[in-house]
C-alpha cells in the first residue's frame, strides 16, 4: 500500500506471508496526526507488527509516539531511562546474558495485559540478536473447525512467578521481585481471545506465562498446552526481524507472540521499549 502525503510517500510492504510489514515514508520523531496516524494504526491492525528503519528516536520521541496509542505500562522488573519510568532498558552483554529465551506475549500475568510495545534498537550487535514474531490469528485460523470450537470454551491460568522463575532463583531475586509477585497473583484469560478492534480471533496462551488450562486434569492440560505452544510457532505463521541501529518494531500484543534470538553473546545489545496499556481484559 503506497499513499502520498505532503512531503513523503507512506508505504507499507508486507514482511512475510502471515505477519509483519515494513513501513517507510514516516518520521516517528515528528508529529503524527490525522490521516497519517489513521494509516499507521490501520497497518498495525492488519499486519500485527510493524518495522521501521533509520528512526533516531530520543526518549521524548519514543514517549510521544507511544502516547498516541495509550498510557504506558511500567515494568518494575527492569531498569528504565532516567526521567522516563515508562521507557524500559533491555541491555545484555558478556557480564549480563539475556534470560528471556521463550516465545511469549508480554505480561499476560496481568488482568489487563498490554495493547502493544514499541522497541527501539540503540546498540545492535554486528550479527545475531534478531527477534521472531508469530501471528496468533494465523495460528488460530490454521486449526480445524472442531479444535477452534473446543478451544473457544476454555480458560487458561497465567502466572508471573512462572515467567520469572530464573530471576526469582537468583541471589536476592525474591527480595527484588517480591513486590511484583505480591501485586501479580495468577490470573485467568480465555484460551482464544477476540481482538477488541479488528475482531480477529487468536490463540492466547504462551509458554512463558501460561501454566494450566482451567478445569482439566494435569496431564490433559500439559498435553494440550504443549500442542498449542508448538502450533503457535509454526514457521508459516512467523517472521524474523533483523535489527539495525535505530530500527523500531511495534507489535500488537493482543494478537502476537515474539521471541528474542540470543545468538549474539557475548556481544553488546541495548534496546529501549515502551509498553502501552490496555484498559480492558481479554475476552
Amino acid at each position: 500500500m503506497i499513499t502520498k502525503g505532503k512531503t513523503r510517500m507512506f508505504g507499507v510492504s508486507p514482511y512475510s506471508g502471515s505477519i509483519g510489514a515494513e513501513v517507510t515514508g514516516i518520521d516517528l520523531c515528528g508529529d503524527i496526526a490525522g490521516t497519517q496516524f489513521e494509516r499507521l494504526n490501520a497497518a498495525l491492525l492488519e499486519h500485527e507488527v510493524l518495522f521501521f528503519r533509520d528512526q533516531a528516536m530520543e526518549p521524548q520521541d519514543h514517549a510521544r509516539l507511544a502516547a498516541l496509542f495509550g498510557e504506558p505500562q511500567c515494568h518494575e522488573a527492569y531498569p528504565h531511562v532516567a526521567g522516563y519510568p515508562q521507557l524500559t532498558i533491555l541491555e545484555n552483554d558478556k557480564a549480563n546474558p539475556s534470560k528471556i529465551e521463550m516465545w511469549h506475549t508480554d505480561m499476560t500475568f496481568r488482568p489487563c495485559p498490554p495493547l502493544g510495545s514499541i522497541l527501539h534498537g540503540v546498540i545492535v550487535p554486528e550479527r545475531g540478536g534478531d527477534t521472531l514474531f508469530s501471528s496468533m490469528s494465523a495460528a488460530f485460523e490454521g486449526l480445524s473447525g472442531k479444535m477452534q470450537s473446543f478451544l473457544s470454551g476454555l480458560t487458561a491460568v497465567h502466572d508471573f512467578r512462572h515467567g520469572f522463575k530464573e530471576s526469582i532463583r537468583e541471589p536476592g531475586g525474591l527480595e527484588r521481585l517480591g513486590g511484583m509477585i505480591s501485586a501479580n497473583p495468577p490470573v485467568e484469560h480465555p484460551v482464544v481471545r477476540t481482538h477488541p478492534v479488528s475482531g480477529k480471533k487468536g490463540l492466547y496462551v504462551n509458554s512463558l506465562f501460561t501454566v494450566a488450562i482451567k478445569d482439566m486434569k494435569d496431564k490433559e492440560s500439559e498435553s494440550l498446552l504443549a500442542f498449542l505452544f508448538d502450533h503457535a510457532i509454526t514457521p508459516e505463521y512467523t517472521c524474523r526481524f533483523r535489527w539495525q541501529v535505530n530500527s523500531v518494531a511495534f507489535w500488537d500484543n493482543r494478537i502476537t507472540q515474539h521471541k528474542p534470538v540470543n545468538d549474539y553473546w557475548p556481544a553488546h545489545r541495548k534496546m529501549q521499549r515502551i509498553t502501552i496499556d490496555d484498559d480492558s481484559r481479554p475476552v
